[in-house]
């Protein structure tokens, strides 16, 4: 079970959050200051710290640098400021994401998850299905060699199903996966319309996927 450190001083999004995470699967040790929090990074190693740039006796930033001073963990900021130099700071010091509040708590779950799996060393520079190749790093699709024209939303979709190959997903998981990327509103109902449309993308018949095959009941699978 991944282990989380969270710091934030407010006492209620703690609660929220910490509860969220653990419905997810997470362990998770909250810290409401900066004081008890570096008392825990000296102690123990966690996967994932999600720190809160303002604290009553400190900052985050000082706590991701003692973060990477004695560990690779990875950090994500929760914060106020969404301001450019605030941000460029925050990631050239080590820290993997920043999340501006307020916040999509779906938006930050998934985003949790992404770092996760990259830490894990789970992502790949490519995945393969068939004639679809997903490049990670370059944030496209072929299909044959020949580029997909993908919208933002089309492309997280699809390389939710690939880095998930031949496991069933429910809407609910691609809908936390996916939440609102590119502005665009996802509910239960465009998310068919989006599987619709990537299908016509990427299957030689879209009335017949290959690829994105419909779990009646149950969700979606990419793959046997």
């Amino acid at each position: 079970m991944p282990q989380i450190l969270l710091i934030e001083d407010d006492k209620t999004i703690i609660m929220g959050l910490s509860y969220s995470l653990r419905e997810e699967g997470y362990e998770v040790l909250a810290c409401y200051d900066a004081a008890s929090a570096l008392r825990e990074i000296q102690s123990r190693r966690f996967d994932l710290a999600i720190l809160d740039v303002s604290l009553p006796d400190g900052n985050g930033y000082d706590l991701c640098r003692a973060i990477k001073k004695v560990s690779d963990t990875p950090v994500i900021f929760l914060t106020v400021y969404n301001e450019e130099s605030h941000v460029v700071m925050g990631l050239d010091m080590g820290a993997d994401d920043y999340v501006a509040k307020p916040f999509r708590l779906r938006e930050l779950l998934s985003r949790v998850r992404t770092v996760l799996r990259r830490a894990g060393g789970e992502e790949k520079d490519e995945i393969s299905i068939g004639e679809l190749t997903v490049h990670v790093k370059q944030g496209k699709a072929t299909k044959n060699g020949a580029e997909i024209p993908l919208t933002a939303l089309e492309y997280r979709l699809l390389l939710t199903f690939a880095i998930n190959h031949g496991q069933l997903l429910t809407r609910s998981q691609l809908l936390e996966d996916i939440w609102d990327i590119g502005g665009d509103f996802v509910n239960d109902n465009t998310l068919t319309v989006y599987i619709k449309r990537l299908r016509e993308k990427i299957e030689d018949d879209a009335q017949n996927p290959v690829y994105i095959r419909t779990m009646r009941g149950l969700g979606y699978r990419m793959g046997d």
